[in-house]
């Protein structure tokens, strides 16, 4: 009996920290419209991503199906994640905020001691797995902005709480991933902080201040060697790619070549030809010069009205967020989304120059996808707790 008794009172806690986690939400429902924009990116990403890499695929591992199969393996995952996060209460990561930190940090600098893939120490490799922490630092980012904006919200207008803990947590993630090198990462942190901080009503002198150490720090990564002199051989291969066609330009002109021979209507999925080993990396930065190609102007501009509507869709559920926190977490997520997917078109047309950026939902990435999958249901929690609010 009194073991029995041990067991009831041991249970109605844990009980109650499930009900917490999970709470019973009845007659509600997540956002359908964000839903289904999040299912069709994915499901139109992995379509083009497998159309892209079967070449690659074939080439490289003697598997045309090498690229999906993992990729659709990641995708289960994240969808999983994505449906047990729109059922949390979302507050909870408020409380991982702080302790994820440090982890990040440390996983930032594990990369160093691992080997190097193009030069570049941007992974951490664990028997046949392999793990890029910048994708977890955006998330860190967003959940820290997040806690920060409300812990603070009534002190934004005192340097150590308007802008010194923010200017911490940014000048670390950032420092330590410029150095890999990964400036695309860096500059993708930089503008969806920048963005939670403007929606986060940042006093507008304290927006000016971190707009100044924004532009102080990119003066001091110009200062040292290796960084300056790769980003000014970037600015004069933007300018004329031509200059070094079976060099540094090679990558930007086959994606050109790729995207002009689309023409308007393309010509039709498979039919890439660019992809056959002519385009480097084709399942990945430049997935999206294969779509101009295969689906051509028409098929591009229904990715990027998919990515408007997504867009637009989240800062609706930021409107209708039923809290700051809430509010905060979606308009990071969404931020990171949109930014990413517009620096990754602009990289492919050549209108800015090449960072080595990839596409939301249609790179070749799994722990990226699984990740970024993971965030939308977080989204979607915050969309159903809405519902709950205006009832």
């Amino acid at each position: 009996m009194a073991s029995a008794k041990r067991r009831t009172a041991h249970s109605k806690p844990q009980e109650g920290f499930f009900r917490r986690l999970f709470p019973r939400y009845e007659n509600t429902s997540v956002d359908l419209t964000f839903l289904v924009m999040v299912i069709l990116l994915l499901v139109f990403g992995l379509v083009m991503m497998f159309s892209a890499s079967y070449a690659q695929g074939y080439y490289r591992e003697d598997n045309s199906y090498h690229y999906i199969v993992r990729q659709l393996v990641w995708a289960v995952v994240g969808l999983a994640a994505m449906f047990v996060f729109s059922r949390m209460d979302y507050h909870v990561w408020r409380k991982l905020a702080w302790p994820l930190f440090p982890v990040v940090t440390a996983m930032l600098i594990l990369c160093y001691f691992m080997p190097p893939v193009n030069d570049a120490h941007r992974w951490i490799f664990i028997g046949g797995f392999q793990f890029q922490p910048s994708e977890l630092a955006k998330f860190s980012l967003v959940l820290l902005f997040s806690h920060l904006l409300v812990s603070n919200e009534k002190k934004l207008g005192r340097f150590r709480y308007g802008i010194f803990p923010f200017a911490v947590v940014l000048g670390v993630y950032a420092g330590l991933i410029v150095k890999e090198p990964h400036l695309s990462a860096t500059i993708l942190l930089v503008v969806m902080g920048g963005i939670m901080l403007v929606v986060g009503g940042l006093p507008m002198k304290w927006i000016a201040a971190a707009g100044g150490l924004a532009a102080a720090g990119v003066a001091a990564i110009m200062l040292v060697p290796s960084l300056h002199e790769r980003a000014m051989e970037r600015i004069t291969i933007w300018q004329d790619p031509a200059s070094d066609p079976l060099g540094t330009g090679y990558q930007i002109l086959q994606s050109l070549y790729a995207i002009g021979s689309g023409g308007l209507m393309g010509s039709g999925i498979g039919n890439s030809r660019q992809k056959y080993l002519f385009l480097p990396e084709p399942q990945n930065d430049y997935v999206f010069s294969v779509v101009c190609e295969e689906l051509g102007f028409i098929g591009a501009l229904v990715v990027i009205v998919l990515f408007a509507l997504f867009i637009w869709r989240g800062f609706t559920i930021v409107i209708k967020a039923r809290d700051r926190f809430g509010a905060m977490l979606v308009t990071g997520f969404i931020a990171q989304v949109g930014v990413q997917a517009i620096l990754n078109m602009a990289v492919v047309t050549n209108t800015i120059p090449s960072t080595g950026i990839s596409l939301p939902f249609f790179s070749y990435g799994g722990t990226a996808l699984a990740i970024l999958l993971g965030e939308m249901g977080i989204v979607l929690s915050v969309s159903r707790q809405t519902t709950v609010e205006k009832e």
